[in-house]
């Protein structure tokens, strides 16, 4: 089921979920750079040209190629009370066919951390995959030490599925995560007729 030119804005209590703009460059860099320390220790290694507007500029339209080619939805996370972004959520690689799958992923601004902010997002992206995208599962995984992380997924309704080793590139190492699933509670088992669903 693709959805040419779609357009995702997802609304929640007090978010607006919705894609990179170019205006939105400053905010990004500012709230990226005031974060460095926060966020490094479970991210891959920053690129030299990490916060540059060039760089940010390539992040927009690789959000706006993967929104209209289906296969995810690179969203900021705007405070609505202020305008504020406070970070970032990506369902990304949609696998379509007999997975109706997808994989997620996310970061805070430190100023926004522990306020239940990207709890909030979780839900509403889950909500739109299951819903909107008809996917059934959604994968996260997270460094084994990561407590905010593991607590966010768990806490969103994620279940723990085991260890993927040597799992991704972070902090200049190949690191063992923690994957968990979301499951669509209507899709376990049977199928209909064979098809998917």
């Amino acid at each position: 089921m693709r959805l040419a030119r779609r357009k995702v804005r997802i609304e929640t209590e007090r978010l607006t979920l919705r894609p990179p703009r170019h205006s939105d460059f400053r905010d990004w860099a500012d709230l990226r750079e005031r974060s460095a320390a926060f966020l490094q220790p479970w991210e891959p290694v920053w690129a030299a040209d990490h916060l540059t507007r060039k760089s940010f500029t390539n992040r927009v339209y690789w959000a706006q190629r993967t929104i209209s080619d289906d296969t995810g939805a690179p969203l900021f996370l705007i405070r609505r009370s202020d305008a504020m972004l406070v970070g970032a959520i990506t369902l990304d690689n949609v696998r379509r066919g007999p997975a109706q799958s997808a994989t997620l992923g996310y970061w805070v601004g430190e100023p926004f951390a522990r306020q239940g902010f990207m709890r909030e997002a979780i839900a509403g992206v889950v909500h739109y995959a299951f819903n909107t995208l008809d996917l059934s599962r959604i994968e996260a995984g997270c460094l084994p030490e990561n407590a905010a992380s593991r607590g966010v997924l768990e806490r969103s309704g994620f279940k723990y599925e085991g260890v993927a080793q040597s799992y991704l590139q972070i902090a200049g190492r190949w690191r063992n995560h923690v994957l968990y699933a979301n499951l669509r509670p209507d899709r376990r088992g049977r199928t209909d007729n064979g098809r998917d669903g």
